[in-house]
């Protein structure tokens, strides 16, 4: 059976509409970052992923990117929980704020890198 990376084709409508509704930072950083094979790797924007749908995913790595708004402020439990279910999947999450990607998108970038590249080792 193929890997289809835990592709849960019930979200794939509610993921779509996620793409065309992207916050300010996740376009930044899809434009400026993760677009094109930028970084030598493909990405996904909001791909779903189990329960869940993920900003970014590197399926090659298994890497997700989350790019956490205002609202994600009050819901550090729900995505600790998310966090490690993924991590159960064999997945590596990276957090980032709105705030980090829209003021410090280099450092945010050299983190990326860094991980992207202890992953490929």
């Amino acid at each position: 059976m193929p890997d289809n990376s835990h592709y849960n084709k019930k979200l794939k409508k509610f993921a779509k509409d996620l793409r065309t509704d992207s916050t300010k930072a996740e376009v930044r950083l899809w434009c400026e970052v993760l677009s094109k094979g930028k970084t030598g790797y493909n990405f996904l924007r909001q791909r779903p992923i189990s329960n869940y749908i993920a900003d970014f995913m590197n399926k090659e790595l298994k890497l997700i990117i989350e790019v956490d708004g205002y609202s994600h402020n009050f819901k550090f439990e729900d995505d600790q929980k998310r966090d490690q279910e993924l991590l159960k999947l064999g997945y590596k999450v990276l957090r980032f704020t709105d705030e980090e990607v829209l003021k410090d998108l280099p450092n945010v970038q050299r983190v990326i890198e860094d991980c992207l590249e202890k992953l490929a080792k």
